[in-house]
């Protein structure tokens, strides 16, 4: 028999399998992607560097969904605001995702890049070099916090008889629905009068 026309492994088709795998599990093995792939876990090690090398392919394809325009626009807050909104989005489409990304150091090159250019919105602004990683790191948190909190139930407290809470009750009752987006918008705005202030001394 010829060769396939198209290879049966590629870098690609590795990294759609692992995240097809950490969406409905959580996480990944090399033996289960390859066993997905109809190959031998060997096999892989020829496309990446390991465990390591496929979460940061993971990394980027996950990034890759945030829109890198956002950092163009101009003043600096409505394009750290616009990237904050497109960076969950992006997130949210892979939540149990977020942890495995979040333990290990980010590596991936387009990724690395994406945080040079908001530091570079930030340093341009006027942000004293000291302030910036604070802030960036402050918006990570609330951006995939609030990314983890979109796949939650929309009913995350289940009301008993038992242990009464009527104020509990009356506030969850009035903020319907678009909870957690009501809640980013909260913490967005927060995080950027914050940031606003410091420019201000």
């Amino acid at each position: 028999m010829g060769r396939p026309r198209t290879p049966l492994l590629d870098r690609e088709r590795i990294t759609t399998t692992a995240l097809q795998l950490v969406d409905e599990q959580g996480d990944f093995s090399v033996p289960q992607i390859a066993k997905r792939l109809g190959t031998q876990a060997g096999s892989l090690y020829h496309h990446v560097d390991g465990r390591d090398g496929i979460v940061e392919l993971l990394r980027e394809r996950v990034a890759a969904a945030i829109d890198p325009a956002t950092l163009d626009l101009a003043p600096w807050d409505t394009a750290v605001e616009s990237w904050a909104r497109s960076y969950r989005a992006a997130f949210a489409a892979h939540p149990r995702a977020i942890p495995l990304l979040m333990t290990s150091p980010v590596r991936a090159p387009r990724v690395l890049e994406q945080y040079e250019r908001a530091v570079t919105v930030l340093l341009t602004a006027g942000f004293a070099p000291a302030d910036v990683m604070p802030l960036l790191i402050a918006l990570e948190n609330l951006v995939l916090g609030s990314a983890l909190d979109l796949a939650a139930p929309e009913t995350m407290w289940e009301l008993t008889d038992r242990t009464p809470t009527p104020h509990l009750a009356q506030a969850l009752a009035a903020v319907g629905d678009g909870r957690a987006d009501r809640a980013f918008e909260v913490g967005l705005a927060g995080l950027m009068n914050h940031a606003r202030t410091l420019l201000l001394h």
